[in-house]
Order: structure tokens, then sequence, then C-alpha cells
């Protein structure tokens, strides 16, 4: 049974979106595609995306919120700053290299869309420093951070550990030594925040 506009959600159309995105490329995928894949008219998914570059931006922004979700329940901890800061940047380079390993396609198709969405990319950018700096405004608080301004310290940290979540530097998350440089950079950015 093919879906009907009332129960086509914005949702499964994203859903479909990647797939199609994973099966043509960004270069080739259409609206055509993805309302084809979906067994309904274009008509139908633009009620939903009133353009191309909409849907391509939603299906981005829900890409990039994956890691925001994941990281916000490490970041909102009742626990000490200095292992959350550690274990926020770890799974944010974990999930970072896990996108870019485990769908090298898919992962190269997101790497055209954020280009293409800067607004959400820019989004995606502000709620992960917002995090940082929760992190770092309770380890202030619980005096074990030294930060006069934790949403300056936070955009500091996550410039400062770039080569390890931008995706421009995927290409070097798998060679020898990685693990090693990380840890060694999150334990200079530890140091530099205690009190």
């Amino acid at each position: 049974m093919s879906p009907t506009s009332e129960t086509l959600t914005a949702e499964r159309i994203l859903e479909v979106t990647e797939e199609v995105l994973r099966r043509h490329g960004p270069a080739k995928a259409t609206v055509v595609d993805v309302a084809r894949a979906l067994g309904v008219s274009h008509g139908s998914v633009y009620r939903h995306f009133r353009t191309k570059a909409e849907l391509r931006g939603a299906v981005t922004k829900r890409w990039l919120d994956r890691t925001s979700e994941a990281l916000a329940g490490i970041a909102a901890a009742e626990r000490d700053p200095q292992a959350r800061l550690r274990d926020w940047l770890a799974s944010l380079f974990d999930a970072k290299r896990r996108k870019s390993g485990d769908d090298p396609e898919l992962f190269a198709t997101y790497m055209v869309l954020t280009a293409e969405a800067g607004e959400v990319v820019g989004e995606h950018i502000a709620d992960l420093t917002a995090q940082l700096t929760r992190i770092i405004r309770d380890g202030v608080a619980a005096g074990v951070f030294a930060s006069p301004d934790p949403a300056a310290g936070a955009r500091a940290v996550f410039q400062a550990t770039g080569h390890f979540h931008d995706p421009g530097y995927a290409p070097e998350w798998t060679r020898p030594g990685i693990e090693e440089e990380f840890a060694a950079l999150v334990d200079l950015v530890v140091r530099g925040l205690r009190a």
C-alpha cells in the first residue's frame, strides 16, 4: 500500500531522502527520486518541504542532530566536570569517526550538504559550544575549572580540538597514533582549564 498525503510525515520523507542520497549522491538525487521512493507525487514532498534546498537542509540538520543529542546527555550529567569534558570530547571524536568510517559514501554526501547548509552547520556548532559552555560553567562553579568567561573557553576548546571533529580532517582519523594525539590534546585542554 502506498502512503497517502495524510500518512506521509516529514520524518519519513527525511528517512527516504537519506536513502536516495546514499544511492544517487547529492549531485543526482532529486525530489522526484524521493517522491518515487515514497510512492507519492513530488507535490506531496513539497507540502512538507517547500524547496529542494529546504529538504536538503532538513536532512543535514537531522544528521547533525544525532551527534548533538548523544552529547547533550553527557553535558547535562550531574558528575565531575573534568570527567564530563573528557567524555564529551571523546564521544564527539568517536561519533565523527563512526560517521566517516561506517558509511563513507553517505559521509561524503553529507560533506557536500553541510557545505551548502551553512546556517544549519552554524546552529550545530552553536549547540555543541553551548554544551561545552555548560560543562565549563559547572566546572567553575565546582571550583575545578578557572575560566572568567565559560562561553569563550568553550569556543576555544571547540576550536583547539577541531582536528578531532572537523570533517575536513576525517582522512587522518584512522592513522596510527591518532588516539595518543587525541589523549594528549585532551590532557592539555583539561590542565589549561583547571583552577
